[in-house]
């Protein structure tokens, strides 16, 4: 593929579930990219299941890491989700640094909560690794909960007007990043469910609204981000990118709103030929 880009995507791998490197990598393949992956735990299975196993995996992202740099291998693309320590953070820095080229681009989702709470399991020190390492990122892609974190601004708010999240994005731009999009946010003046969100290529803010299918799917911000990975990568702009992404993950959506189980994510292979349509 002409376009094909060597993609790097670090996170946990679930081995129960349509999550994390699970649900990014079918993805990001099926548009035609050299997938790689460094996992930063191998979870047993999505936490909504209320028991599970998690294998943190820093001593090996630390011994990978320094073999891949003597053999060189170099990506085009690095995308980032959940990281498990200050540790991780420090180690994932100084990659990227390494790494870091003309035309390398660093995508983050600071996976740390949702629904105005954290996550079983993050913690303050978990928003504080984040606040660290988001400053090495070219676009962070947090949710409406974890943008409030990040910035401690109007944290468990389920909605905010325009001025207010103007001001989480400027708030999360100062911590470091080129762009940011916040997902899952509601208008308080509409209350449309809206992305939001700042393109630092162009210099201006945009806002994408979406359509709410009232059907919760633990891995959708994994799918989010490599879909806008897969925009953003292709050559589309950020609003664009955000445009397209939402379109496809809320066709993703509707079309699994139906299945009775829902904790083990979206059968993503099933609508692969979706994807590319």
């Amino acid at each position: 593929m002409e376009h094909s880009k060597n993609i790097l995507i670090i996170g946990d791998m679930p081995g129960y579930g349509k999550m994390g490197l699970a649900g990014m990598l079918p993805i990001l393949s099926n548009m035609g990219h050299s997938v790689y992956n460094l996992p930063t735990a191998l979870v047993s299975n999505n936490f909504d299941y209320g028991k599970f196993s998690v294998l943190d995996t820093t001593a090996y992202m630390g011994e990978t890491i320094r073999v891949w740099q003597e053999l060189g291998f170099q990506f085009d693309c690095m995308t980032t989700g959940f990281l498990a320590s200050a540790d991780q953070v420090d180690l994932l820095r100084a990659f990227i640094d390494l790494q870091r080229k003309d035309g390398l681009l660093v995508v983050t989702d600071p996976i740390m909560g949702d629904g105005g709470k954290l996550y079983n399991g993050s913690t303050r020190e978990t928003v504080d690794n984040m606040r660290r390492f988001i400053g090495a990122a070219d676009v962070i892609v947090p949710n409406l909960t974890e943008a409030e974190f990040l910035t401690g601004l109007h944290e468990g708010a389920e909605s905010l007007t325009a001025g207010e999240a103007g001001r989480v994005l400027d708030g999360l731009l100062a911590l470091g990043p080129e762009s940011a999009v916040i997902t899952s946010g509601r208008e308080t003046e509409t209350g449309r469910h809206v992305v939001w969100g700042f393109d630092g290529g162009s210099g201006e803010y945009f806002t994408v609204p979406y359509r709410f299918i009232k059907a919760h799917f633990p891995g959708t911000g994994d799918i989010f981000t490599s879909l806008l990975t897969g925009q953003l990568v292709s050559g589309r702009s950020l609003p664009q990118a955000v445009q397209k992404a939402v379109e496809l993950l809320e066709r993703l959506i509707f079309l699994e709103q139906d299945v009775a189980e829902r904790n083990n994510g979206i059968r993503i292979e099933k609508y692969l030929s979706v994807l590319t349509e």
